[in-house]
């Protein structure tokens, strides 16, 4: 599971034929009336029809012009479905919500200049949607509800099909409500028809922070016990389907914290007193009973064979939904190559830290033992582990703390991008505000101080250099991510989606703007995303 040798990477082939499914729109298409939001309910003003005349619209001429621009490859066909599904986490089933039946879902491989065309079926008793993390695709292909397409309803499916542009380690989830914080991600992986590195075996690490099914908790129920919790002001869930409550489940588990702060649906997972260093303060919010590596507990972890002297590349996800990950492989150095798919200039680490939603490609040569490779849950005094076994020996134990955790440790401001896909310095054409605000006692988390609306639109300009002045007013992290597009960080900095902001501090990046439509921009903790720290960049029509 999740391991490759580089012989069978290359000689395999990646197409996967499409089976059939419930009948599905034509990719792109919008009907007349309204779209669903990341709540999946249906809007009065959702349809593009209402997108104001001024902004191009996700699926308008701009959009299939800039699609036609990037060619059509040879076509990869996929089919996934998303259902409720038993998962067995190593020694513990939970019921939640998968992509089929396994945990992550089952890899998406393609070569960079493919079209990849895969339809999801919706087995869910919610709507959803599917969102490519880190691609820089066509708008409409985007899957976020209410923005760039219709809800994919239950019992219904949606063929998403667009041209990938760029190798990399990227990931797909949904972005309708708090679905990611289920079973509902799985790994992407663009392989480079040129590829530089040269390794014997390759790895797909997936971190997550887990709580879906443990004593009867769902995520709906951790976002309605955060958003009435914290200050009992009633602020509940921003999103329920339409004639559900706020945040429902949709599959029969209390989801609302009730009056007078009792709950349904599982112990309380509030998190207070955790405390980081790195992280500037708050850790998290959310005390997550399990963290997984591919899936699986610590108790009962994965183990990747190789041979002493073999060189690895492990392509690290954090599709975690509150938690950041500390990462270090037991006596062995990393080199970082890849930081959210794009290459970086080599840097040898012992340690590094991802918040959620970022990734991190590297290599290293394998030793001879057995050795632990450890996810620490940052601040959260907990762990997530999977083995490497190059010869014989005793497996280490579950609380293994390899020292490698506490010695060198790469942020990603401490790179610098590779000189192939290093910003051209140019003064920017426009400076974006984007401040963090909100708070745990009120968990009233913004941006600008403006909870998100789908009808509010903050203006940008194909060709412009676009540049994000973050400021974050919390005080709290948030790892901010931005759709269909790839900043750079300041002095050379690597190219990124997602990057960590510390409380109180600052971050300018700049992006061109060079796909046109709507685009999120937001906290990747689902939590706060959810309860109104997301903002939408749009296009100016000439």
């Amino acid at each position: 599971m999740r391991t490759h040798s580089r012989r069978a990477l290359l000689g395999a082939g990646i197409a996967v034929a499409g089976s059939g499914l419930l009948a599905a729109r034509a990719a792109g298409e919008f009907s007349s009336g309204p779209r669903s939001g990341t709540d999946g309910r249906d809007h009065a003003h959702g349809s593009h029809h209402d997108t104001p005349d001024d902004y191009i619209s996700p699926d308008g001429p701009e959009v299939v012009a800039a699609e036609r621009k990037r060619g059509a490859g040879p076509v990869r066909e996929f089919t996934m479905t998303a259902t409720p599904a038993p998962i067995d986490l190593g020694g513990r089933t939970v019921d939640t919500w998968a992509y089929g039946d396994v945990l992550p879902g089952k890899e998406i491989r393609v070569t960079a200049g493919d079209t990849l065309a895969m339809t999801l079926a919706n087995h869910l008793p919610q709507s959803t949607s599917v969102h490519w993390h880190g691609l820089a695709l066509r708008n409409d292909m985007d899957g976020v509800p209410t923005l760039t397409q219709r809800p994919i309803m239950p019992g219904a499916s949606f063929p998403y099909r667009f041209a990938v542009t760029y190798p990399g380690t990227y990931w797909l989830h949904p972005h309708s409500r708090v679905q990611q914080d289920r079973g509902l991600y799985a790994p992407l992986i663009v392989e480079d028809p040129k590829e530089p590195l040269s390794y014997d075996k390759e790895w797909v690490v997936v971190f997550d922070d887990w709580v879906d099914g443990v004593d009867g908790s769902t995520p709906d129920d951790v976002l309605a016990e955060l958003n009435r919790g914290m200050s009992r002001s009633g602020h509940g869930g921003m999103h329920g389907e339409e004639g559900e409550p706020g945040g429902g489940s949709g599959g029969g588990h209390g989801t609302q914290a009730m009056d007078g702060g009792a709950r349904a649906g599982g112990p309380s997972r509030m998190l207070t007193g955790s405390y980081s260093k790195l992280l500037g303060g708050d850790a998290g919010d959310v005390d997550y009973p399990h963290h997984l590596i591919n899936g699986r507990l610590a108790k009962n972890p994965q183990t990747f064979r190789a041979k002493p002297g073999d060189r690895i590349r492990i392509r690290f996800l954090n599709a975690g939904g509150d938690t950041a990950y500390r990462v270090a492989l037991g006596g062995h150095a990393m080199t970082v190559t890849h930081a959210d798919g794009f290459p970086v200039e080599h840097a040898e680490t012992d340690a590094l830290l991802l918040g959620m939603g970022e990734r991190y490609d590297v290599l290293v040569t394998a030793k001879d033992g057995v050795f632990p490779l450890t996810a620490l849950a940052e601040g959260k005094k907990h762990s997530a582990q999977a083995v490497l076994r190059t010869g014989s020996g005793r497996a280490p134990g579950a609380s293994a703390r390899p020292r490698e955790l506490d010695d060198r440790l790469l942020s990603a401001y401490r790179l610098r991008a590779a000189e192939s896909v290093r910003a051209v310095a140019r003064r920017p054409d426009r400076t974006v505000k984007l401040e963090l605000t909100g708070s745990m006692a009120k968990f009233d988390w913004a941006i600008n101080g403006r909870q998100y609306s789908p009808s509010h639109h903050t203006p940008i300009r194909a060709g412009e250099r676009v540049r994000l002045a973050i400021r974050n007013h919390t005080r709290m992290w948030h790892p901010v991510h931005i759709h269909g597009h790839h900043f750079a960080l300041p002095n050379g900095g690597p190219r990124k989606d997602s990057a960590i902001v510390l409380p109180g501090r600052s971050l300018d990046v700049e992006f061109d703007a060079d796909n046109p439509g709507l685009w999120m921009v937001h906290c990747h903790n689902v939590y706060h995303s959810e309860s109104g720290m997301m903002a939408v960049l749009g296009y100016l029509k000439d």
